[in-house]
Protein backbone atom coordinates (compact mmCIF):
# COMPACT_ATOMS: atom_id res chain seq x y z
CA UNK A 1 0.00 0.00 0.00
CA UNK A 2 1.44 2.77 -0.89
CA UNK A 3 1.84 5.66 2.28
CA UNK A 4 2.05 8.95 0.54
CA UNK A 5 -1.42 9.27 0.10
CA UNK A 6 -3.18 12.14 1.43
CA UNK A 7 -5.53 10.04 2.91
CA UNK A 8 -2.78 7.75 4.66
CA UNK A 9 -2.62 8.34 8.55
CA UNK A 10 0.08 6.60 10.43
CA UNK A 11 -1.37 4.91 13.81
CA UNK A 12 0.23 5.41 17.21
CA UNK A 13 1.60 1.51 18.69
CA UNK A 14 -1.34 -0.10 19.79
CA UNK A 15 -3.73 2.42 18.82
CA UNK A 16 -7.18 1.51 19.19
CA UNK A 17 -9.70 1.31 15.66
CA UNK A 18 -11.90 3.28 17.52
CA UNK A 19 -9.31 6.12 18.24
CA UNK A 20 -7.65 5.96 14.79
CA UNK A 21 -11.27 6.48 13.05
CA UNK A 22 -11.75 9.39 14.91
CA UNK A 23 -8.36 10.50 14.03
CA UNK A 24 -9.01 9.38 10.42
CA UNK A 25 -12.51 11.32 9.76
CA UNK A 26 -10.93 14.39 10.81
CA UNK A 27 -8.11 14.42 8.14
CA UNK A 28 -8.84 17.49 6.31
CA UNK A 29 -8.31 15.32 3.53
CA UNK A 30 -11.21 12.71 4.33
CA UNK A 31 -14.29 13.54 2.42
CA UNK A 32 -15.64 10.60 5.25
CA UNK A 33 -16.27 12.17 8.66
CA UNK A 34 -18.45 8.94 10.15
CA UNK A 35 -18.67 5.52 10.82
CA UNK A 36 -22.38 5.66 9.13
CA UNK A 37 -20.61 6.94 5.62
CA UNK A 38 -17.97 4.53 5.91
CA UNK A 39 -19.71 1.77 6.68
CA UNK A 40 -21.84 2.78 3.44
CA UNK A 41 -18.98 3.07 1.06
CA UNK A 42 -17.76 -0.40 2.31
CA UNK A 43 -21.35 -2.10 3.15
CA UNK A 44 -21.02 -3.10 6.27
CA UNK A 45 -23.72 -2.21 7.89
CA UNK A 46 -23.78 -1.26 11.79
CA UNK A 47 -20.78 -3.42 12.15
CA UNK A 48 -18.14 -1.06 11.88
CA UNK A 49 -20.21 1.18 14.63
CA UNK A 50 -19.74 -1.70 17.23
CA UNK A 51 -15.88 -1.97 16.54
CA UNK A 52 -15.39 1.79 16.94
CA UNK A 53 -17.31 0.74 20.50
CA UNK A 54 -15.36 -1.76 20.81
CA UNK A 55 -18.02 -4.82 20.66
CA UNK A 56 -15.95 -6.99 17.65
CA UNK A 57 -18.69 -9.67 17.49
CA UNK A 58 -18.34 -10.54 14.42
CA UNK A 59 -14.69 -9.13 14.41
CA UNK A 60 -13.34 -8.07 10.93
CA UNK A 61 -12.60 -10.66 8.56
CA UNK A 62 -10.10 -10.68 5.69
CA UNK A 63 -12.28 -8.87 2.92
CA UNK A 64 -13.43 -6.04 5.12
CA UNK A 65 -9.80 -5.59 6.20
CA UNK A 66 -9.07 -5.29 2.95
CA UNK A 67 -11.52 -2.87 1.85
CA UNK A 68 -10.84 -1.11 4.86
CA UNK A 69 -7.32 -0.44 4.02
CA UNK A 70 -7.92 0.68 0.10
CA UNK A 71 -10.01 3.33 0.98
CA UNK A 72 -7.79 4.32 4.30
CA UNK A 73 -4.57 3.95 2.11
CA UNK A 74 -3.47 1.66 4.74
CA UNK A 75 -1.75 -1.65 5.40
CA UNK A 76 -4.11 -4.51 6.05
CA UNK A 77 -1.30 -5.88 8.73
CA UNK A 78 -1.33 -1.87 10.34
CA UNK A 79 -5.06 -2.02 10.38
CA UNK A 80 -5.10 -5.51 11.52
CA UNK A 81 -3.10 -4.40 14.73
CA UNK A 82 -5.88 -1.86 16.20
CA UNK A 83 -7.60 -5.10 16.27
CA UNK A 84 -7.90 -7.27 19.38
CA UNK A 85 -6.39 -10.98 18.62
CA UNK A 86 -9.00 -13.57 18.75
CA UNK A 87 -7.89 -14.60 22.11
CA UNK A 88 -8.18 -11.31 23.88
CA UNK A 89 -11.21 -11.25 25.34
CA UNK A 90 -12.13 -7.15 25.51
CA UNK A 91 -14.34 -5.23 28.15
CA UNK A 92 -16.17 -2.52 26.31
CA UNK A 93 -17.32 -0.66 29.12
CA UNK A 94 -16.09 1.77 30.52
CA UNK A 95 -13.62 3.10 27.95
CA UNK A 96 -10.14 3.07 30.48
CA UNK A 97 -7.05 4.82 30.38
CA UNK A 98 -3.58 5.09 32.11
CA UNK A 99 -3.40 8.92 32.76
CA UNK A 100 0.38 9.00 32.66
CA UNK A 101 0.40 7.40 29.48
CA UNK A 102 -1.95 9.55 27.84
CA UNK A 103 -0.61 12.63 29.55
CA UNK A 104 2.70 11.45 27.43
CA UNK A 105 1.03 10.96 24.33
CA UNK A 106 -2.70 11.88 23.94
CA UNK A 107 -3.92 8.75 22.22
CA UNK A 108 -5.75 5.44 23.35
CA UNK A 109 -4.18 2.36 23.53
CA UNK A 110 -6.11 -0.99 22.76
CA UNK A 111 -4.94 -3.02 25.55
CA UNK A 112 -6.73 -0.84 27.99
CA UNK A 113 -9.82 -2.45 27.07
CA UNK A 114 -8.47 -6.03 27.18
CA UNK A 115 -10.26 -7.62 30.30
CA UNK A 116 -6.81 -8.96 31.09
CA UNK A 117 -5.31 -5.24 31.60
CA UNK A 118 -5.92 -4.36 35.44
CA UNK A 119 -3.61 -1.11 35.25
CA UNK A 120 -0.81 0.06 33.07
CA UNK A 121 2.04 -2.15 33.61
CA UNK A 122 4.62 0.72 33.02
CA UNK A 123 3.68 2.93 35.30
CA UNK A 124 2.10 0.70 37.86
CA UNK A 125 -1.24 3.06 37.91
CA UNK A 126 -4.65 1.51 37.52
CA UNK A 127 -6.92 2.56 34.83
CA UNK A 128 -9.21 5.25 35.01
CA UNK A 129 -12.11 5.02 33.48
CA UNK A 130 -13.59 8.91 34.30
CA UNK A 131 -12.51 12.14 34.42
CA UNK A 132 -10.42 13.43 37.25
CA UNK A 133 -10.84 17.00 36.41
CA UNK A 134 -12.36 19.75 39.04
CA UNK A 135 -15.48 18.86 39.91
CA UNK A 136 -15.99 16.84 36.62
CA UNK A 137 -16.21 12.86 37.41
CA UNK A 138 -17.94 12.13 33.38
CA UNK A 139 -16.74 8.73 32.09
CA UNK A 140 -15.25 8.48 28.98
CA UNK A 141 -16.18 8.90 25.98
CA UNK A 142 -15.54 6.32 23.17
CA UNK A 143 -12.19 6.92 21.68
CA UNK A 144 -13.29 7.79 17.79
CA UNK A 145 -14.51 11.17 19.83
CA UNK A 146 -11.88 12.13 21.36
CA UNK A 147 -10.72 15.07 19.63
CA UNK A 148 -7.84 17.14 21.14
CA UNK A 149 -6.42 15.28 24.40
CA UNK A 150 -8.59 16.80 27.56
CA UNK A 151 -12.32 16.34 28.69
CA UNK A 152 -14.67 18.59 27.07
CA UNK A 153 -15.39 20.25 30.15
CA UNK A 154 -11.63 21.36 30.62
CA UNK A 155 -11.69 24.98 30.71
Amino acid sequence: MVQESPLYLPPFEGESISHYLGRWYRLETVSISNSTSLSRKLRLGKTLYRWEKFYFNPPPDQEELEKMSAIMHLEIDLLRQMFPPADEPIKPEPIRLCGACYAEVPYHRLSWQFQSTQGCDRHRLRLVSACRGHKCNERFPIPRDWVDGRCKNAV
